[in-house]
């Protein structure tokens, strides 16, 4: 029994979803999100509740049964409140300036990389060692953020690079001289 598929999905206030066969959309103060559900999935509203159906038993079912409740409590969560994730750039002479809507990262390549920002995804730089990105998707906001920290992965040994705010980069230790 798929404990996470079997939990209700609660809809507050300000958040409209519509149910349109397998398609479900949903609207709120940040922005609108749509998503098609597997045919095996069926999803039920009942007042400002969302039930999740399984088909049958069978292993695929199952597996769909509690990423498919997830994804749709994702897309509440996101158009009502934005998901973001930070990331932190490292190094001497590293550094990130906003233009426009685009990133314009100076990371110790010959030239400045910039990167264009994905439709539905905004940037915050609140300082030159800083980047926020945020969204209504939750899907959409990991991968720019993991494609900005592509751009410079950190290094082992000196921990030069863009790293998530949270991660923790392991050091080694350098070559030591006899």
């Amino acid at each position: 029994m798929s404990r996470i598929g079997n939990k209700p999905i609660e809809v507050p206030e300000g958040v409209e979803v519509k149910i349109d066969g397998h398609k479900i959309t949903v609207k709120g103060p940040k922005g609108t999100l749509e998503r098609e559900v597997h045919k095996d999935i069926t999803l039920e509203m009942n007042g400002n509740t969302i039930k999740v159906i399984r088909k049958d038993d069978e292993a695929i079912n199952k597996s769909l049964h509690g990423l498919t409740r997830t994804l749709i409590n994702n897309m509440i969560i996101g158009v009502k409140d934005e998901f973001s994730k930070e990331l932190q750039i490292n190094g001497v002479g590293y550094r990130v300036q906003k233009q426009g809507n685009n990133l314009n990262l100076t990371l110790g390549y010959s030239h400045p990389v910039i990167f264009e920002a994905p439709a539905g995804i905004t940037f915050d730089v609140p300082n030159p060692n800083t980047i926020i990105v945020r969204g209504v998707d939750k899907e959409l906001v990991g991968q720019t953020a993991a494609v900005v920290r592509s751009k410079r992965v950190p290094e082992v040994y000196r921990g030069k690079g863009i790293k998530y705010a949270d991660e923790v980069i392991r050091r080694k230790e350098g070559k030591t001289g006899k």
